[in-house]
């Protein structure tokens, strides 16, 4: 296209189609081939002579485009919400409409801020009979699944489903509180369906944190201690906690005043939003477990669930464990407030319950971990916000990242809870001081090697 200018000339007085045909000769296609004309930056280019300015060339048919991609959008989630469609149809429909929204989000060349709950589709159900397909649990993986040793990393989700399906029923919860198989299997489909793929916060971890939510169960006898509709609290919550996790942190979320820290008045905004996703997920009569329960037993489980995910929120670690280490001593199973500030330890301690398992099941997580970290850290510089030490990647290694942890937080917490139930100390407490000592050996070789590099 050397000669801008007799190109310019060309251009103003012929109509568009000779202009395409113009281009189809220059580049040897038939004159009926239809084509598209791009900038520099891959934005469509205008070949209407009537732009009355020679940089008016360069126009975007945004309009169009968006229109084209709203009806798009709005057909195929038409598609998802019609009755009877089969599973694979509805799978990719949802495939399709995350491909186009992230098609959209591509186009948008402004800072990327959150937008949550835009997608609602997502607590859409299944309103078939879902099939995962069920995965038949052997004697060995239901004998397994109780105990804090399981390695979560050999399951793929649809047998981490089963296995929380059967968790349920196992602990009685189903036939006692007459919750609809079916509407179970729904429930825990849309669960899965609304944790996202981050490295850390995504259903692995959902699963993870049950799993060691149902082996203390068992581990503590806590079915003599608590009534049934506690146990069902804990593990509901569990699932529960992490729910539309964006992979960024409460601190993030308020130094950049999120549209999630707005909503909550920075107060525990991404906990706020785990709550307030998993009872839109209930307020689904497909997905409602609890749609036997009357108004008043409803009213406890709701509140119940809520205090328990809001604990996970870290910043009250000190106020919860202090409050715990008051009762501990003179605890009191028939204390409704005992009880509660109890099962607010419980999910706590198995949501960071990672190093409490062997080694090679433990140790992926902090790869996992430190990605997410370092994925924020790295966004946090990028938009000039401050950036926590413990986060940034030329700061922090392995060892220096646990070592800390399990000495400060892990230990003291679960040597609290060691004193209302001494069988944990040899299956949890015993292996967090194990992973210590390992992490410190690990500090001392890479402080070696240091200082032999230094030299």
């Amino acid at each position: 296209m050397g000669g801008g200018i007799s190109l310019y000339c060309y251009y103003r007085f012929c109509s568009p189609c000779d202009i395409k045909e113009l281009f189809c000769t220059a580049v040897g296609l038939p004159r009926n081939t239809t084509i598209s004309l791009m900038d520099s930056t891959g934005a469509m280019v205008s070949i209407d002579p009537t732009i009355p300015k020679i940089m008016s060339f360069y126009a975007f048919k945004i309009n169009e485009l968006k229109t084209e991609v709203t009806n798009r959008l709005a057909m195929l989630e038409k598609r998802v919400e019609l009755e009877g469609l089969k599973v694979v149809e509805i799978e990719k429909c949802r495939s399709d409409i995350k491909k186009l929204r992230e098609e959209m989000a591509s186009r948008n060349n402004r800072s990327v801020q959150f937008s949550f709950l835009d997608d609602n589709k997502k607590l859409t159900p299944r309103r078939d009979v879902p099939s995962y397909p069920k995965y038949h649990l052997s004697k060995e993986t239901i004998d397994a699944l109780r105990q804090p040793i399981f390695d979560v990393w050999q399951w793929e989700p649809n047998e981490m489903l089963s296995c929380l399906e059967h968790m349920y029923h196992d602990l009685g919860l189903v036939r006692d509180f007459n919750i609809n198989p079916i509407t179970l299997k729904r429930w825990l489909l849309c669960i899965h369906d609304n944790y996202r793929n981050n490295p850390f916060h995504n259903f692995r971890h959902c699963f993870c944190v049950t799993q060691m939510m149902y082996s203390m169960i068992y581990l503590c006898n806590l079915q003599e201690k608590f009534s049934q509709l506690d146990i069902l609290i804990l593990m509901t919550a569990a699932v529960c906690h992490d729910l539309d996790h964006p992979g960024y942190n409460n601190t993030y979320q308020i130094n950049a005043r999120t549209e999630l820290a707005v909503r909550y008045n920075d107060i525990s905004p991404l906990e706020n939003h785990h709550c307030a996703v998993a009872f839109q997920i209930f307020s689904q009569p497909e997905c409602n477990i609890f749609s036997n329960f009357d108004a008043e037993a409803f009213k406890q489980i709701r509140q119940g669930t809520i205090t328990l995910i809001l604990a996970t929120d870290m910043a009250r670690h000190g106020e919860i464990l202090d409050s715990f280490k008051q009762k501990v001593d003179s605890f009191d199973f028939t204390n409704e407030e005992h009880v509660t500030c109890l099962k607010m330890v419980l999910i706590k301690c198995c949501d960071i319950s990672n190093e409490v398992r062997p080694m090679e099941v433990a140790e992926p997580w902090v790869d996992c971990l430190l990605e997410e970290y370092f994925m924020q850290s790295d966004r946090e510089k990028a938009e000039g916000l401050p950036v926590a030490p413990f986060m940034d990647r030329e700061k922090v290694t392995k060892p220096t990242a646990q070592i800390g942890f399990i000495k400060f937080v892990l230990i003291p917490m679960f040597e609290t809870v060691m004193k209302l139930f001494p069988q944990i100390e040899e299956v949890m407490v015993q292996p967090l001081r194990e992973s210590r000592d390992r992490y410190e050996e690990l500090k001392q070789i890479d402080d070696a090697m240091n200082e032999v590099r230094h030299q």
